[in-house]
């Protein structure tokens, strides 16, 4: 009878210092009995006196406790680096453990997304991910990144986005702002900030064919699967988590002061023949205080923005049922004069059930995210860098803006010019999955997602000097409205067989996918009053730019075959035949497929007791990918409302000429990996090349005006080729009972070339790329120096015919992409601290900011007081003029076009920062964490022009942020 009574076993389960929370006890007698370690690392279940415990976790060895009629058992675990290979990694539709991988896939966690004090989810991922580019567009909350995965694939630079999979829903990235009213913005706002980073547990990164290939055209750029948090067994816990911070600009460029800027004014009039000053040359005339200094990037970008972070997270369940709620608030403010202010607040749910037999399960995610973004419509930025350095104070002695008697647009004008956004974002996902028989189980997906974006920009007359006189009637409005909704549903069958030493799975299923987006853009001007500007019925004149409505309709069958023989050899086929309602009839279905296989040498008899090689893997994929990034309804005739009313109806005229033969874009990739592992995996080390091509290029090719379009939609059979090479390489350096430290590098080579394409010299791409060459170049003019005789600018003459002239002249290729890019990452811990900090570098090549103007009512880079003056002079920059001197003016403008202006913009950035404190409390049940992080906090850089990683200049930079915080669970 002693055999079969059951009582009660709890106890501890700890590292030796710290206790583990998520580690899974199961029974031997029945291994259908298990439990999870709370966040205390408390367990507790119902065991015989004579039962055994099974103690499992990822990264630790696996241990088995008798009972022995214990009631109390703590449990120490010990780590094992080569259960790592153990880890199992989201591949979209299926899950793949980390040793039977047969694709290339980068992976973060929330370990690594915690650290970090950011808003974006793409942002959590710069730096970590070999073969994963991303620059941050602006510094300006709510604004967007650039990513590229493995380079750029499609001419059109709005064609090379990646697939968003968040809790398996498609999220679109496209940008719900308008150019009319994001004017701050480079690159539009993205949805992407409507992800709280808070609430992802990983971002999975697909990159090979073998990857991406089962979500088909889709998967053309690769795929960034984001998975948030879930809930876990055990007895409810509570966590509660609060921050605050701020953040500068981090690097800004070092100006003339007003010392240098007048030698500079003065100067330009000598070398230009004046003898005297113009009645409008108010910096240098007597108007202006000569002696007031005002460094302009300190006043209108030197502001310390405060952000301010509260997260709240209940969790918990039985063995059954598991459950999670959460919700945050986020508040920041900016850099910029004036009180404005991004909010962002929501709440995530999560719920997990399954039945006794563990044949029915029940998954369901769902988010819901506020934003209300109040920006200035204008950046700051190009205005503080060319502001004369005496130029008047922003105020008048009684608080009013200072015009000073109409001599200047005082820059603080732009404060009553706000842009406001408010976003609703609604993403909601089910999973129910049912276990026929063993091993056979039929499942279906559905989600939704629901966004609403509303913005206005106002443009009020109370910008404008008073000395104008402008009234309201002078006033403007514009409005832009998105709605972007969708659905999917995705049935599948999964089947898994072990047949002798081998094991088969197979998968197979169907996607059903639509897409509507709303869109209206329109303009007020004139308004009775400025009370009134943000009622559009009020304007006088009212245009609408955009009212349209668009459907995407997507259908698609996939599968995969996957068969492992003795854990060692595996090979992996996936297809998908996809159908996009973006192409005409017969041209709508397309079928895209890979095959990945991968031999796992190290479990060979010959290295199976191997004391320094404990894991080596090598790995192939190849396949075909492909794209309908072009936008609905391309392949039709469309016609837009012209504007125009001719007897009180209003026209329509012809936007688009119909293309039946309109297709896909597809890809090609290949890749070859090396995987190895030493010393029981302490030292890990892989090595990957890939070889892409996309061809069949969705673009507009260019029509004779005279037709009356400027392009046919069409395929350009142009070839994109990305070729490079990843490494990784992870160590645990030291491990012992208080210390530990761990180290992951990974690096990049990546080379970019357009391949082939038929009549580029006779097409009006002629003077933008080159066979051979990089997409991502620059042609320009070949800059010789300065003419040592005359103080001009000097250009190489390629034709020989006396004049530099475009585009004879302007040939010289200057490639803009990084020569190669990584990161390395530390961690470090004794006791219960822990430091974690992370470099970020790329070797690259970048525009410096444009000197044009040097001697005019300009402010310039310090460098140029190292200017040309007299005959003789070896000068690195040009005679200054006022705007007399036309050859100056003329070379100034081929300057911003040439060599000279491109220089050495490698960096190595301290992108992130963490320190961490567990406090040893004697109160049972309660953690507290203090926290310490920082992001862009250093970067070392030959750059002189401010911070070096941009896409566009005259945008504020990346700011430079520290945040402390504390963390309660209990």
């Amino acid at each position: 009878m002693l055999s079969y009574q059951q009582h009660e076993v709890q106890g501890i389960i700890s590292d030796g210092s710290s206790p583990l929370p998520g580690v899974t006890i199961t029974l031997k007698s029945r291994k259908n009995t298990t439990v999870i370690t709370d966040y205390n690392g408390h367990y507790s279940l119902l065991a015989s006196p004579i039962d055994t415990l099974i103690v499992s976790f990822i990264g630790f060895k696996t241990k088995f406790i008798p009972v022995n009629e214990r009631a109390k058992i703590d449990i120490k675990l010990e780590y094992d680096t080569t259960t790592l290979q153990e880890v199992r990694v989201n591949a979209g539709y299926y899950s793949v453990k980390e040793s039977d991988r047969t694709g290339s896939i980068a992976r973060i966690t929330s370990k690594d997304i915690e650290n970090q004090p950011v808003t974006n989810v793409l942002a959590t991922m710069q730096g970590r991910m070999a073969g994963v580019n991303i620059i941050q567009r602006t510094g300006i909350p709510g604004g967007s990144f650039d990513i590229k995965i493995r380079g750029q694939n499609s001419i059109r630079t709005d064609g090379n986005s990646p697939l968003y999979i968040v809790d398996g829903v498609p999220y679109s990235s496209d940008v719900i702002s308008s150019s009319l009213t994001a004017t701050a913005f480079p690159s539009g706002v993205n949805p992407l900030n409507n992800i709280n980073p808070d609430n992802i547990e990983s971002i999975e990164v697909l990159k090979d064919a073998d990857a991406t290939s089962i979500y088909g055209s889709r998967g053309a750029n690769g795929v960034v699967l984001i998975t948030t948090k879930t809930g876990k067994t055990g007895k409810t816990s509570f966590n509660l988590q609060t921050s605050t911070g701020f953040g500068t600009v981090t690097k800004l460029p070092k100006l003339m002061n007003t010392e240098q800027y007048l030698k500079m004014r003065k100067q330009a009039f000598i070398n230009d023949g004046l003898t005297e000053y113009g009645p409008y040359d108010y910096d240098v005339n007597g108007t202006w205080d000569q002696n007031r200094y005002t460094d302009w990037q300190k006043e209108l970008l030197g502001r310390t923005s405060q952000t301010s972070d509260f997260q709240g997270t209940v969790n918990g369940g039985s063995e059954n049922t598991q459950f999670l709620i959460s919700g945050n608030f986020h508040r920041e403010t900016t850099v910029f004069p004036g009180d404005f202010l991004y909010k962002r607040g929501g709440g995530h749910i999560n719920l997990n059930h399954h039945s006794d037999d563990n044949k029915f399960k029940i998954h369901f995610s769902g988010s819901y995210n506020v934003q209300d973004n109040n920006q200035p419509s204008f950046d700051f930025t190009n205005e503080a860098r060319y502001l004369a350095p005496n130029a008047p104070a922003l105020y008048t002695a009684d608080g009013q803006l200072n015009w000073e008697n109409s001599t200047w647009d005082n820059p603080l004008r732009n404060l009553d010019s706000k842009y406001e956004s408010k976003t609703n974002d609604l993403l909601a996902s089910t999973v129910i999955s049912y276990e026929i028989w063993k091993d056979f189980t039929v499942k279906s997906s559905f989600g939704c997602t629901s966004l609403d974006t509303k913005e206005t920009r106002v443009i009020p007359s109370t910008m404008a000097d008073p000395a104008y006189e402008a009234t309201s009637d002078d006033s403007a409005l514009f409005l832009n409205n998105t709605k972007r909704s969708s659905w999917i549903i995705e049935p599948q069958i999964n089947w898994s067989k072990n047949l002798g030493a081998g094991k088969i799975d197979i998968l197979t299923g169907m996607t059903f996918q639509s897409q509507k987006t709303e869109r209206i853009n329109l303009s007020g001007i004139g308004f009775t009053s400025n009370s009134l500007i943000y009622n559009i019925a009020a304007a006088k004149n009212i245009r609408i730019y955009t009212d349209d409505e668009t459907v995407y309709k997507y259908q698609a069958f996939f599968g995969r075959f996957n068969y492992n023989y003795k854990q060692r050899y595996i090979v992996n086929l996936t297809g998908r035949r996809d159908g996009s309602s973006r192409f005409g009839p017969g041209n709508q279905f397309a079928n895209f497929g890979a095959a990945g296989i991968a031999w796992i040498f190290s479990k060979e008899t010959f290295l199976e007791n191997n004391r320094w090689l404990s894991y080596g893997k090598i790995r192939s994929s190849y396949g075909v990918t492909g794209s309908d990034q072009i936008g609905d309804y391309m392949y039709l005739d469309t016609y837009t409302t012209s504007g125009k009313v001719y007897n009180g109806v209003t026209g329509v005229q012809p936007s688009r000429l119909f293309n039946k033969d309109f297709g896909w874009e597809t890809n090609k990739k290949f890749e070859l990996a090396l995987e190895l592992g030493f010393l029981h995996d302490r030292i890990y080390v892989t090595g990957a090349i890939y070889k892409n091509r996309s061809s069949n290029q969705l673009v507009g090719i260019p029509l004779p005006a005279t037709t009356g379009f400027t392009s046919l939609q069409s395929n350009l059979d142009a070839v994109v080729e990305n070729t490079g090479l990843e490494l990784t390489f992870r160590t645990v350096n030291l491990r012992g009972k208080n210390f530990s430290w761990s180290t992951n590098l990974n690096l990049t080579f990546a080379r970019n070339k357009l391949v082939d394409f038929p009549g580029l010299q006779t097409s009006t791409y002629s003077q933008q790329y080159r066979i051979g060459q990089p997409l991502n170049i620059n042609l320009l003019y070949n800059f010789k120096g300065v003419n040592p005789q005359t103080g001009i600018y000097e250009f190489e003459d390629l034709n020989n015919d006396g004049r530099v002239t475009f585009p004879d002249d302007r040939q010289a290729v200057v490639d803009l992409n990084p020569k190669y890019y990584g990161g390395i990452q530390n961690q470090i811990s004794y006791k219960n601290l822990t430091l974690d900090f992370l470099f970020q570098f790329s070797k690259q090549k970048n525009r410096s900011y444009p000197v044009s103007g040097a001697g005019q009512m300009l402010n310039q880079i310090d460098r140029l007081t190292d200017s040309w003056t007299q005959t003789g002079d070896n000068s690195p920059y040009q005679i200054y003029t006022t705007g007399y001197n036309n050859d100056a003016l003329n070379a100034d403008s081929l300057y911003s076009q040439s060599t000279g202006a491109i220089t050495d913009a490698s960096f190595v950035r301290l992108k992130n920062l963490s320190l961490t404190y567990d406090l040893p409390l004697s109160l049972k049940g309660l953690k507290c964490k203090i926290m310490l992080q920082g992001q862009n906090l250093l970067t070392f850089t030959k750059y002189k022009d401010g911070d070096p990683e941009f896409i566009s200049y005259g945008y504020l930079p990346p700011l430079k942020i520290i945040n402390t915080g504390i963390q309660l669970t209990f």
